[in-house]
Formats: structure tokens, C-alpha cells, sequence
């Protein structure tokens, strides 16, 4: 009797846990101690993601080496009595924004040993009591400075072995418990406190002007902050790497002022130079010169100021030009420029206007340059050219902009292949004229493009493309092939009626030709913007420059030559 009565208890205990708690998953164990349910899954690649059936009465998870990627959204809503979960070693490298969501008793989540680059630091809205967060050996390089303002109970907070660079003191003087402990401080509170604990270490502090706050930050922690390492190293710059954070002065970060020792140069044909540019900032600066639209890199000397030089051995009249030195950081930029002017040994003086190149020979060169308008925007325009050269690799444009009518312009160099050009920011009813030109030649009639741009684009007819530029004047550039016709800024609206007409005869009589190809686009765009006709006659009067299509058509060709005239 004794004996049947035993072995019933003994099936009664054994048969408990299966009657209380009959899931768990496969490859899984689940332990019930005082603390509750836990699941445990340590098997190698046991899920591919975060498995849907996680039983709903878990107060622990441990999966780890399961290797997947990310934790999407609600991932763990079935399980809202979690208080510990542990995700180590997986491979992840995503948390969605809501990922945590439905996680309010959350006290513990260790994600030690993935990939992640970066964390949804909102997430932890839905993670109110979260105390403990370990994060170490992933690949954070980013703690923004609203990082923490969602942990307000966190009291254990695991960063190290990461790759952050630099952070700011903000980030943790807007933890609503470092302000909590510095409230209480100020007012003498001599209350049991609960300890802080802040590991850092280990990660690849740059330590210049950037670390300033935060190195100003670690010397003045103590108790109940304490850090888990406090011998915090610097993994750079060269000369502080190795050192620590208490053995360091830092500066406060100040924006690049870039200086020249001579902004304007005048030297032989075949002479040596070397510009010389000077940058002072914190942290360094990047320095570079542009020459037109080329980026050229020189060499530099670093010390407390950066001393950059660019060497240009046996001048030639290509050099001939601006030269821009720009200092750049995070903070902000600089520039300063040398103009440099190179003489013909066999020239008495410079033939050249102030502030720019003399000739340079290719006057003579048998060149064509067909300059068209390519884009219209809404604020801006872009032209490009084809020009007909003997040396192409040599020879480089000036683009000459600014206001009609004005005699000082807008003077930029462009090196030789470069064929477009972009104007951004137009004044509304504005005349504009840009010019193409050889760099050593100034703007003669025949060589621009006269432009009007207009003053409310809400007159557009809310068409799908918004275009306020309408072209005056479309100027053949240098020298034209015989039989190609010409219109300069003594033109009127008929030349272009002619042009048209005749392109499209010789258009029709032969294909084949490559240069008529080419030309093809551009007669084209003219035509558009005549089709595009939006000059008001009373331009003058009210600064309306545009007009209905439909409306042009019911003028005669007398009223066209008119208003175009009108605009001179």
C-alpha cells in the first residue's frame, strides 16, 4: 500500500510541469524558477529570424548564435510579461523603430556581440523600466544627443568595445537621470542613492576639439555615476593615440580662415611657381585648390596652421587664370584666391583688361563654338557649346554672365573638355546675357545669349513644366561655316524665322551631314523658345515679360519685330 501511494506522488511531481506549462519550443528548453518561465535557446542557427510563437506566459528569453538580422516590429507583443531578454551573439543588425513594442515590464535586454551600426533610440519609449542595456562589441559610431532622454530608469549602460569616434556631453546631460542625480545634488540630498554604472571604454575615441565636452564630462563624474573603466584612451589623432582622457587639453573647435601671401601674380612665359595657401581651423581642415572647374590637390605642411602649396612648373599661357584655395570643416568653410597672369616674353605689355588673361595665341585658331541653351528651370539655366577646335586639349572658355547692358560681368575659366554650364538663383524680370568666349578674349556682338526671366511663375498655366526663361537672342559664337546664318544682338525676330526655315530645307536635303547634326539641337531650342513667346509690349511698363502662346498667334511678324525690339 505504501509502495502504490509513493509512486503516485512521484507521477503526480513529474507530470506538474507538463500540466502547467505543455509548450516550448523545438530545440528549446523552458525552466520554471521563482522568477517565473524561461525559454532557452542556445542551439547553433536554431532560427532564421525571431520565432511567432513564442509561448505568451515567458518572463525570460535567452536566444543567442541563432544568427538572424533583425527585430521587426512587435516581435515580442505575444509576450508582454518578459522582464529579461537576452539576444546575444545573433546577427543583428536592425531594430525596428516599434520592435520593442508591447515590452512594458522590460527590465534587462542584453544585444552583446551583433552588428548593429546604429539604434532606434525611440524604441525605448516602449520600454519604460528598462534598467540594464549591454551593448558592447557591436558597431556603434553614432550616439546622437537624444540617445538616452528615453531611459529615464536606466541604471547600467554597457557601450564599450564599439567604434565610436566622437560624441557630445549633451548626450548624457540630457539623460533624465544624470539631471535627476544633479538635482538632488543641489539640493544637499544625502539620501541612499542608487549607483550608475557607464562603461566606455574601448572604442575608437578621436580625441580633437569634437571630444572636448565629453572628456570635460568623464573628469567631473563621481560617485553615484561610476564608470566601469575609467582609463579612457584616445585612438587618435597620431600624435595623442595611446593616451588617456585625464592626460589631454583640448580646444574648442573653431571654423577654417584661409589666407594667400599674394592675391594677384604676374610672371614670364616658362617660369617656376609655387602658390602658397595658409588655413588655420580645429579640427584640420580639408584643404584643396580649384582651377576653373578642376580640383587639384597640392601638398600640405601640418602644424598649428596647415600650409598647403601647389607647384606649377614651366608656365605656359594656359595656366593663365584664377586660383582658389578652400579649407573645409564640419563647422565650416574658407577660401581665398590668387590671380595669376603669365606675360609673352615677346609682349612689351599685357593686352588684357584689369583682373584678366592676356591672349594667348589661339585668337588666330580656326575655331567654331555653337553655344545653345540646354535646361530651364524654374531659377536657373544651363547652356552647353560645341566648339570646332585644332587644339581641344589646350585650349580653354571663359563664360562671361551678368545683367544686359552691364559692362562688368561675371568672369569664370573653363578648363579644356568642359562644355556646360549651369547659372542658378535668377532675379524674376531680369534681361541676362551670358557669352562664351576663348579665355583670352573678351565678349564681342555675336558671341551671347540675351535671356529674359519672367515674374510670377503662377502665370505659368500651372503647366507641368514651370519654364520663366524666354530667349531674346540665340548668338552663333566666332567664326560660322559658310552657309550657316547668324544672329547677333542686333538681330531681329525674322532672322530667326529664316534660320528655321532654312534648316529645315537643308534638313530635308541632306542627313548626312555631322555639323548639321549638331547644329540641328540647337535651332531646335530656338525654335521652342519662340513657341514659348511669353514678352509682353508693355514690359516697360508693368515688368510682365511672358504671354499665352495662343495669344502670339494672332499677332502679325510686324508686332513680333516689335516687341523684341522693344526689350532693347
Amino acid at each position: 500500500m505504501d509502495t502504490m501511494i509513493y509512486l503516485l506522488v512521484v507521477m503526480l511531481i513529474k507530470a506538474e510541469p507538463c500540466r502547467s506549462y505543455p509548450r516550448c519550443l523545438s530545440g528549446c528548453s523552458c525552466i520554471d524558477d521563482r522568477h517565473g518561465r524561461s525559454l532557452i535557446c542556445m542551439e547553433e542557427s536554431a532560427f532564421g529570424a525571431i520565432p511567432d510563437n513564442l509561448p505568451d506566459d515567458l518572463t525570460k528569453i535567452r536566444i543567442e548564435k541563432s544568427h538572424f538580422t533583425e527585430i521587426p516590429r512587435g516581435a515580442f507583443s505575444k509576450t508582454p510579461a518578459v522582464e529579461n531578454l537576452w539576444l546575444n551573439f545573433n546577427d543583428i543588425t536592425v531594430i525596428n523603430s516599434k520592435g520593442l513594442e508591447g515590452l512594458g515590464n522590460l527590465t534587462e535586454l542584453r544585444l552583446q556581440g551583433n552588428k548593429l551600426r546604429s539604434v532606434p533610440w525611440t524604441a525605448f519609449e516602449d520600454t519604460p523600466n528598462l534598467k540594464i542595456l549591454d551593448l558592447k562589441h557591436n558597431q556603434l559610431d553614432v550616439l546622437p544627443e537624444h540617445a538616452l532622454k528615453f531611459l529615464p530608469g536606466l541604471t547600467y549602460l554597457d557601450l564599450s568595445f564599439n567604434q565610436l569616434t566622437v560624441i557630445s556631453k549633451e548626450v548624457f546631460q540630457n539623460w533624465p537621470l544624470y539631471q535627476k542625480i544633479q538635482n538632488a545634488e543641489e539640493r544637499d540630498v544625502t539620501a541612499s542613492r542608487t549607483n550608475v554604472v557607464l562603461a566606455l571604454h574601448d572604442n575608437a575615441w578621436l580625441c580633437d576639439c569634437r571630444l572636448k565636452g565629453l572628456v570635460e564630462f568623464i573628469a567631473s563624474l563621481s560617485p553615484p555615476i561610476i564608470l566601469m573603466n575609467s582609463y579612457l584612451t584616445c585612438s587618435g589623432p597620431d600624435f595623442r593615440a595611446g593616451k588617456f582622457f585625464h592626460e589631454i587639453e583640448l580646444q574648442a573647435c573653431t571654423k577654417p580662415v584661409v589666407s594667400t601671401p599674394k592675391a594677384n601674380m604676374s610672371l614670364p612665359l616658362g617660369s617656376n611657381l609655387t602658390l602658397h595657401c595658409y588655413a588655420k581651423a580645429r579640427p584640420d581642415p580639408t584643404v584643396w585648390w580649384t582651377y576653373g572647374l578642376k580640383i587639384i590637390r597640392g601638398f600640405h605642411v601640418s602644424d598649428d596652421t596647415i600650409r598647403s602649396h601647389l607647384v606649377i612648373p614651366s608656365l605656359s599661357a594656359a595656366d593663365r587664370g584664377v586660383y582658389t584655395c578652400t579649407a573645409v570643416n564640419f563647422i565650416g568653410n574658407s577660401s581665398a584666391s590668387v590671380l595669376l597672369d603669365v606675360i609673352s616674353a615677346d609682349s612689351a605689355s599685357p593686352s588684357h583688361v584689369a583682373g584678366f588673361p592676356a591672349a594667348s595665341g589661339v585668337a588666330d585658331q580656326n575655331v567654331f563654338i555653337d553655344i545653345r541653351i540646354a535646361k530651364q528651370t524654374v531659377r536657373g539655366i544651363s547652356i552647353e557649346w560645341f566648339a570646332a577646335l585644332e587644339r581641344p586639349s589646350e585650349t580653354w572658355f571663359t563664360i562671361h554672365f551678368g545683367q544686359a547692358g552691364d559692362d562688368k560681368k561675371e568672369m569664370t575659366y573653363i578648363g579644356p573638355g568642359i562644355h556646360s554650364y549651369s547659372i542658378s538663383d535668377l532675379i524674376p524680370a531680369t534681361k541676362y546675357e551670358i557669352c562664351v568666349t576663348l579665355k583670352s578674349q573678351m565678349p564681342r556682338p555675336g558671341q551671347c545669349i540675351v535671356f529674359v526671366t519672367g515674374t510670377d511663375i503662377t502665370e505659368m498655366e500651372q503647366r507641368e513644366k514651370l519654364i520663366h526663361i524666354v530667349v531674346i537672342v540665340l548668338a552663333m559664337v566666332l567664326a560660322v561655316p559658310i552657309g550657316m546664318y547668324v544672329c547677333t544682338t542686333d538681330t531681329r525676330i525674322p532672322c530667326y524665322e529664316v534660320i528655321v526655315e532654312s534648316w529645315k530645307r537643308r534638313q530635308r536635303e541632306s542627313n548626312s551631314s555631322g555639323m548639321e547634326q549638331e547644329r540641328h539641337g540647337t535651332f531646335d531650342s530656338l525654335q521652342a523658345a519662340s513657341d514659348e513667346e511669353l514678352v509682353n509690349k508693355d514690359f516697360n511698363e508693368d515688368r510682365k515679360v511672358r504671354r499665352r502662346s495662343e495669344d502670339r498667334l494672332r499677332k502679325g511678324r510686324a508686332d513680333q519685330s516689335r516687341l523684341t525690339a522693344e526689350l532693347y
